[in-house]
């Protein structure tokens, strides 16, 4: 019954290899990728000059609220000013996810370019591979805006 059950395991093992081994596998270093996209620097300088707005008005603010005596006008200009600033993180937030979500699929629309021209049955990010594949991030890199 062992010796059945080890047979049954290398004929399973056998036939499995031999279906990888027609596969084509690539990997791709998607941090290199991403950190060498125009299109992310740009949404990356774009969104630090947002929030050097936003950090205006905290200064702002702080010196408007410090001016104030009256403890009801103080309330009430932390309650605009949180409001005001929360509506427009909120908004450069939303904006920087969806712009941010529309590069990611430019990104993988590349990928699956590149995996069908070269007819590759697998693409694997390089941080999850030990061993092997054939490493196509250089050739995305002009590619990929």
């Amino acid at each position: 019954m062992k010796k059945c059950f080890l047979f049954v395991c290398a004929i399973v093992l056998v036939s499995s290899s031999a279906v990888f081994a027609e596969d084509k596998v690539a990997v791709v270093d998607l941090q290199k990728i991403v950190s060498n996209s125009s299109q992310v620097k740009q949404l990356k300088q774009e969104h630090s000059k947002k929030m050097d707005e936003l950090n205006k008005i905290i200064v702002n603010a702080r010196g408007e609220i410090s001016n104030q005596t009256d403890p009801a006008k103080v309330l009430a200009l932390e309650e605009k000013y949180t409001k005001e600033f929360n509506a427009k993180k909120d908004a450069i937030d939303k904006d920087y996810n969806s712009r941010l979500a529309a590069i990611e699929k430019n990104i993988k629309t590349e990928i699956e370019k590149k995996a069908q021209k070269d007819s590759y049955t697998y693409v694997f990010a390089k941080s999850v591979v030990l061993y092997g594949g054939k490493d196509i991030t250089n050739e995305l890199l002009n590619s990929v805006k």
